[in-house]
């Protein structure tokens, strides 16, 4: 799938659906002292809103430091590896009854013994803003002859394109 990185509702598209589709990142706040690492978090998107959403309970680190709301970042990689994506925006602490009952499953199930109501769920609501995109999808062939290449020239090896959102509207960049 080629995706044109001047393009910036195709990789919007292309970002949401990747989301959608891998589901897991590594979520962290920026503005944090101490420093926290990244956790890894499954994500719930919503890109009709501009929302990614992760279950957590309120006794972790990340969730006791969003319920005063933060800068963050969510970090992925496609399967594929054709595409990585630094995300940008607000994460807080919500408790929002519909959204549990949406994304409720076995395999969120399986952290929360007590269910839905498990006194310790709580919900992370990240408010996107922008994006840094890259695109890689010449595949391994093509990535082998560039790399090869390089070695031989002396110049950078051409093996991607990257596309810089701004989630809130905007123009992209790219580089």
């Amino acid at each position: 799938m080629s995706t044109d990185p001047h393009d910036k509702a195709e990789v919007e598209q292309r970002l949401w659906k990747e989301i959608a589709k891998g589901r897991y990142g590594m979520l962290g706040l920026t503005n944090v002292t101490p420093a926290q690492h990244f956790q890894p978090m499954t994500a719930f998107a919503e890109p009709e809103t501009g929302q990614i959403w992760f279950f957590t309970r309120n006794d972790t680190d990340l969730a006791r430091s969003a319920e005063r709301g933060g800068q963050a970042m969510f970090v992925i990689q496609a399967k594929d590896q054709e595409l990585q994506a630094c995300i940008g925006g607000y994460l807080r602490t919500v408790r929002d009854p519909d959204r549990i009952d949406r994304y409720w499953g076995p395999v969120v199930a399986a952290w929360y013994p007590e269910g839905k109501d498990d006194p310790r769920l709580t919900l992370l609501r990240f408010d996107v803003a922008d994006a840094q995109v890259w695109l890689s999808e010449q595949g391994p062939l093509k990535f082998g002859f560039e790399i090869a290449k390089a070695n031989l020239t002396g110049q950078e090896p051409d093996v991607g394109s990257r596309a810089s959102l701004d989630l809130r509207g905007g123009t992209p960049t790219q580089h």
